[in-house]
Parts: C-alpha cells; structure tokens; sequence
C-alpha cells in the first residue's frame, strides 16, 4: 500500500465546502464515540450502522457520502481499539491502558481539530487523464484540479482504496492509498551497521560516520517568534469573550504562522527520509535505538532539542525503506548502550557532557557516540532471528493495509515532493 499525494486547485466555494465535508466527518466521528458510550456492546458494524441514523436525523450528514460517513466512524472504532485488548467491546472498564504495547492508547477522545475527511470507493471519480478528481456527493466539492508529479494513469482504478481530502496551511490536498506491492529486489551489500542518535551529532554509525544535526527550528525560531507577535497582537479577547470572530488580518497573521511551521516540519521530514533512503541502500542490516521519545520530550531542559531533532520520524522511514527495500531493520534496548565499553563490555560510567569514552578496564579510547552505535550493532546481531519491534505498533501500518493518520500525515509512505 503506497500513498500518493496531490495538491489541489479550485475555488473559494468548493474550498469552504471541503471544510463544511471535514467538519460533518468530525461530527459523525464524535458522535459515534458518543455512541459507544453511552451504550454496551457495541461492535464496529453498529457504528456504521448510526452512521445511517445519523443521516436521516441530520440533513447536513446526509450530504455527505455514505462511505465518508462510515470512514469517519471507523477512526472512531479504531480509537476503540486501541483501549481494548480485542476489537470486540465487551464493557467500557475493560481498558487496555496496562497492556505493554507501544502506539497511542488510553480513553478515547473526542475530537475538536480534524482537518481531513476520508472516501472509501464511491463519491468520486478520476478525469480521463487522470489529472483532476470530481465528488459527487452533495457537499458541493465539484471538480478539483491535481498538481503533482506522480501519473495516475498507471494504476487501474480499483486499486485505489481510500482518497482522503486533507486542510493544511498552505491549501489543499487529496492523498490516494493504492494497492499495490510495495517491495524491489536490490543487491546485497553485505554491510551491517550500527546507529546511535544523538543531539549534537543526529546519527553517528559504527563505522566512524557521522551525520550533524540539522537544527530546523532552532535556525527558524527567531523567525518564528516574530511571527506569533504579530498574530498575538491582532487577537482581541474582547471577541473571544463575545464569542465573536477574530479580524481577517488575525487569521491572515494565523495563516503565515502556521506555514512558518509546516515548512520546518517539511525541512524534517524530508531530511530523515533521505538519510534513512541512504543508510538503507547502504546496508543489509540496520540496528538503532528503540527510544521513548514521548517519554525524553518530559525533560524540560531537552525537550525543544529533542523534538527538533526528528528521531522518530527517521525510524519511521528506516523501517518502511528497510521492508520496501528487503533489509533488516533491529530495534535494540538503548540501555547502558553509552556506558558499556564496547571492546570489552566492562561498564564506565560517565555524565552526558563526557563525550569521550575512555575505559580505565582495557585502556579503549573512543568517541561516545561511535562506542554506543558499536555497542548498538552488537545487541542487534544477537537478536537477529527475533520478529522485532516497530515504532507504530506490533505490526508496521503497510502490513496490515493503509492507515492513515487523523490529521491528514502518511509518515510511513512516500510521497511527491510539491
């Protein structure tokens, strides 16, 4: 399952009615948790069942494609899941929030702040040359045009299984979740490495390479700051009070902001893709850092540095590049993997501002970084056998199918640079 990316060209009116399609999802999604709530044994089939009900009660749900409606109810369903240990509730205290399973978990939430809405196979359809989409539904979104660089045309149209309309910044976008086998046959290298994150250096192997942090906020943070002044100097908490709209240069200083942002984030993203795309053609097997990065971020000192830094975006892209590409990719415990001597496996304590590894046991000299990701590289050899561990659950998102993200992201997927 890959997913490709267009952005999309049309008017003000269908822009707003793309908007009104977003918020009628979130509301059938809130609803449907609502549902489940309030009611017992409640299985996935009788969230798309109100779905219908919610049609007949609402005129403006009913606008919407039936199928968008239940898409919307299965994000709901899926948040379900998560809180529980099988897909069928059986009883709203049955939680799954002590069950040793990484993702998110945890009470389901409703939501306020949805910016896409998600069509399974029906409520749209391709131009002839596959370079503009209509929905037909009654939302009034009409033809929009698709700038991108990807051709449609090479795919028969019921691979595609999803087409999501996402709200970002900088316009708007439709991201297309095709069927297809995503694996190429590549020679072997017959290289192993070793890598050990950091925040000085982002990654440092054990062969001696290393690969300086990139720092995107920190080089936009002035240019940042001085963009929220601005917006906060047009907010008036007077309106807010009144539960009055802000001015249109308020949203005009939130737009800028917002795209100051997204395009750090873009900067990031695009990096850790390329390095991880280069370590992966680099080697036929890759062992790093399984690193709790939701619970480093807790360190107020690190946390800005740590969240700049994008560690879990690259080994969200070092193991989807490792599975399209057939390469071994080993998440090993990082514990003592700093103090460990990596010659003869003594330990040597040392603060985080030591960052020369000097063992008083064999006399081994080394930087601390190139020391962790040789240790790192051990831990993975011996593990090789095991199934292994992915950053987004016990089983990557493209082997279980197409899983896109609420907020309209598709971080394990390539797509077209625009």
């Amino acid at each position: 399952m890959i997913i490709y990316e267009f952005k999309v060209k049309g008017k003000d009116r269908q822009y707003r009615a793309i908007d009104d399609a977003i918020r009628t999802s979130q509301f059938i999604q809130n609803k449907s948790l609502r549902y489940w709530m309030d009611n017992k044994n409640i299985t996935k089939y009788d969230l798309n069942k109100y779905c219908a009900v919610l049609a007949a009660e609402f005129p403006f749900a009913d606008e919407l494609n039936s199928m968008a409606r239940q898409s919307a109810a299965e994000r709901a369903w899926s948040a379900i899941a998560r809180f529980y240990d099988s897909v069928a509730v059986a009883s709203p205290r049955a939680s799954n929030c002590k069950k040793k399973v990484l993702g998110k978990r945890g009470f389901p939430k409703f939501k306020k702040h949805c910016r896409s809405v998600e069509y399974k196979t029906t409520g749209f359809k391709l131009s002839t040359n596959r370079k503009a989409i209509t929905f037909s539904d009654k939302k009034g979104i009409g033809t929009l045009k698709l700038k991108g660089t990807y051709d449609l045309n090479y795919y028969d149209i019921k691979q595609i299984k999803r087409v999501r309309l996402v709200r970002r910044a900088d316009g708007y976008y439709v991201q297309f979740a095709i069927d297809v086998e995503i694996k190429v046959e590549t020679r072997p290298t017959q290289q192993l490495v070793g890598i050990d994150l950091g925040l000085k250096y982002f990654i440092a192997d054990s062969k001696g390479n290393v690969e300086p942090a990139p720092k995107f906020y920190r080089k936009s943070e002035k240019a940042l700051n001085r963009a929220n002044r601005k917006k906060s100097k047009k907010f008036s908490p007077i309106k807010k009070k009144a539960k009055v709209r802000q001015s249109n240069n308020y949203h005009k200083a939130r737009v800028r902001y917002a795209r100051k942002h997204l395009r750090v984030s873009r900067q990031r993203k695009e990096y850790c893709k390329r390095l991880a795309y280069s370590v992966i053609q680099s080697n036929d097997l890759v062992a790093y850092e399984d690193l709790n990065v939701k619970g480093l971020v807790r360190n107020r000192h690190l946390a800005k540095s740590i969240s700049d830094a994008g560690w879990y975006t690259f080994r969200l892209w070092l193991e989807y590049f490792g599975h399209k590409y057939g390469k071994v990719t080993i998440a090993v415990p990082p514990h003592n993997t700093s103090q460990n001597c990596s010659n003869c496996g003594e330990k040597v304590k040392k603060s985080l501002s030591t960052r020369t590894h000097l063992c008083p046991y064999c006399g081994y000299v080394a930087d601390r970084d190139l020391n962790a990701s040789i240790n790192i590289l051990k831990l993975g050899l011996s593990t090789v056998g095991h199934t292994g561990i992915y950053a987004t659950g016990d089983l990557p998102s493209w082997a279980i199918g197409a899983s896109l993200s609420s907020n309209g992201e598709s971080m394990n997927v390539e797509s077209p640079s625009l």
